[in-house]
């Protein structure tokens, strides 16, 4: 039976080379990169190198990037690392209401600590409406944090713009939760006035357990743990250096706009087979271009997504309701709700993430037992 992996939002295959970097880094450089003898320097090496693939990748410098466990943990560094140091020039903090939750729990722990917390709504297609980040810019903002793309939907934020807003404000910083968009689009933090960029690893085929967070030079930030001096202070802990070095690997890999090309021309094929052959479907969000190359929301009307999404795995195919880290609440996608969804629609999504290892012969597998699994769905559930 075919194995067809269309979760890639979710998490993405270990790069082969990636994985091979860090069999290396597991059996020659073991040492502490904090020890001063020769072996320690050897594993301290390995760091300073992904670091400068990731920096470059980024067009960043090296050290503006800290290594840290994960997307989840670079949001959280960014966003109480700002709010800490902030507070006292203002306590007003910006964000949207489809954020990942790992954004959203940690604003949410802020309000409950007194901050003002102001929620972006989004349109239909998922995108911020900019004339309600300018309502709710003022002298007490002391934070903008906005998803360069959304993991349920795929629509891409006008960061340029969003950063140009900002930059006309003391005492205002811009985060973006990056996760999504590194490696999907082109992204220049200092380019587009980002003040703080969190990446995770796992999302472009490196493996689990580390991310990092760009820190602009000068942002003001303190730090979550007390520890010893690893990454600056900003984040102790001894480095996970095999997963450092599969990162920076993984980062070197990163697909060309070529490559994106490609995954869009898919995208393309999977959707429009979709929206052609099967009744009842809507493809949510951004249409096929707008949104990134590797994300397609689509609603199965009278279909519940959870059971095509098991009957889906029967035929070796593997996708998801929406984001993995809420997949197995009962609660409806907020994301949804907030592009005002039908309900009966919402419960009908399921969301398909691409990569480079899937082909056209893949994604028309895909759709032919699709059609065949939605039909004798509604039957059921006709019946």
């Amino acid at each position: 039976m075919k194995e067809i992996y269309l979760d890639n939002a979710a998490t993405t295959k270990p790069h082969p080379k990636a994985v091979e970097e860090m069999k290396i880094a597991l059996t020659t450089a073991y040492a502490n990169p904090s020890s001063l003898h020769g072996m320690g320097i050897k594993a301290e090496k390995l760091i300073k190198e992904a670091r400068k693939r990731i920096a470059n990748k980024l067009e960043v410098n090296p050290k503006e990037v800290y290594f840290t466990s994960g997307g989840t943990e670079s949001n959280n560094l960014a966003i109480q690392g700002v709010a800490n140091s902030l507070k006292r020039y203002g306590n007003r903090v910006i964000t949207t209401s489809i954020e990942h939750p790992s954004v959203l729990e940690v604003f949410n722990r802020l309000e409950e600590d007194g901050f003002e917390v102001k929620y972006l709504s989004v349109d239909n297609t998922g995108k911020i409406k900019t004339d309600e980040l300018k309502k709710f810019l003022n002298e007490d903002t002391i934070l903008v944090s906005i998803m360069g793309i959304n993991n349920e939907i795929g629509s891409i934020q006008s960061l340029a713009e969003i950063g140009e807003l900002i930059a006309n404000y003391d005492n205002l910083y811009f985060h973006v939760d990056g996760v999504q968009s590194f490696a999907k689009a082109d992204i220049y933090p200092e380019k587009l006035g980002v003040d703080l960029y969190s990446i995770s690893s796992h999302k472009i085929h490196g493996p689990k357990g580390v991310g990092a967070l760009y820190i602009r030079k000068g942002t003001r930030l303190d730090n979550l743990m007390a520890g010893s001096g690893q990454e600056a202070g900003i984040r102790p802990g001894t480095e996970n250096v095999p997963g450092i070095v599969g990162f920076g690997k993984a980062a070197e890999l990163i697909p060309t706009k070529e490559d994106r090309d490609k995954i869009y021309k898919l995208k393309e094929l999977l959707v429009n087979r979709i929206l052609d052959e099967i009744e009842g479907t809507v493809l949510n969000g951004p249409d096929i271009y707008s949104g990134a190359c590797h994300i397609a929301n689509i609603s199965f009307e009278g279909v519940k997504g959870e059971v095509l999404v098991h009957t889906l795995e029967r035929e070796g195919i593997y996708v998801s309701t929406g984001a993995a880290c809420s997949s197995r609440q009962e609660t409806p996608s907020y994301v949804l709700e907030a592009i005002n969804l039908r309900k009966e629609m919402i419960e009908g999504a399921i969301r398909f993430s691409l990569s480079l290892e899937i082909t056209e012969e893949d994604i028309n597998y895909v759709v032919d037992k699709l059609k065949t699994s939605v039909t004798m769905l509604r039957k059921i559930m006709q019946r």
